[in-house]
């Protein structure tokens, strides 16, 4: 499974740190940031098989903007 966030991230550093701390949370998970593309993308990729966690609602409470992508 796939789910695309369109964000309000646009530093490297601040990416970085919310990957760390993302893949602490989904460590079997590919995740990754778009950074140049206007909707600052995020993009997580898990396995079939495992539930998805509330990634909007986590990174709402700390501050960012996070909506999934259609």
């Amino acid at each position: 499974m796939v789910e695309v966030f369109k964000t309000n991230i646009t530093q490297a550093a601040v990416a970085e740190k919310v990957t760390t701390e993302l893949s602490r949370m989904l460590p079997l998970a590919k995740i990754n940031f778009d950074l140049e593309d206007c909707d600052h993308i995020l993009r997580i990729e898990l396995n079939a098989n495992e539930p998805f966690p509330q990634i909007q609602q986590h990174l709402q409470q700390a501050g960012f903007v996070c909506e999934v992508l259609e």
